[in-house]
């Protein structure tokens, strides 16, 4: 995705009103995806989640926050962006609307190092982890094909 492309993202969203931008990473090894469990006492508790998060102020621009988002959730880094999968929207437990954007991405490093999340597994499709629907749905559309393990 160039930058146009990323301009034209924050510009949709814009004006459509998002309050808030997150980003976050289908990360495919071996035929299975990483996945991250919220902690129980916050928002979502105790949902599993691709690796990402809030877009901050001070970043460049999607794909950076996504970056640095992934390097301080798991301690990998973000060697290639393959293909950006899809957008959603929700409300965030705050009422503010909040707008999804998710790339596959490629890492360096095999080693997961949590900083945020309680747990994390190498997910496939059979797997029965508790994730979101909207999560769910994307994971069923651009990953399963690779997670039938």
């Amino acid at each position: 995705m160039n930058s146009a492309q990323l301009a034209e993202l924050v510009a949709r969203d814009a004006a459509d009103g998002v309050g808030q931008q997150v980003v976050r990473a289908l990360i495919l090894r071996s035929d299975r995806a990483l996945m991250l469990r919220r902690p129980d006492h916050g928002f979502r508790g105790g949902v599993w989640e691709m690796p990402g998060g809030k877009v901050e102020p001070h970043d460049c621009d999607l794909l950076e926050a996504l970056r640095r988002e992934v390097r301080e959730e798991t301690g990998l880094d973000v060697t290639g962006v393959t293909r950006y999968l899809a957008a959603f929207d929700y409300t965030s437990r705050k009422g503010r609307s909040v707008r999804q954007h998710t790339w596959a991405v490629t890492v360096a490093g095999e080693r997961v190092r949590l900083t945020e999340h309680d747990a994390y597994v190498w997910t496939n499709a059979h797997d029965t982890h508790p994730i979101s629907p909207e999560d769910r749905d994307l994971i069923n559309r651009h990953a399963t094909p690779h997670l039938q393990g």
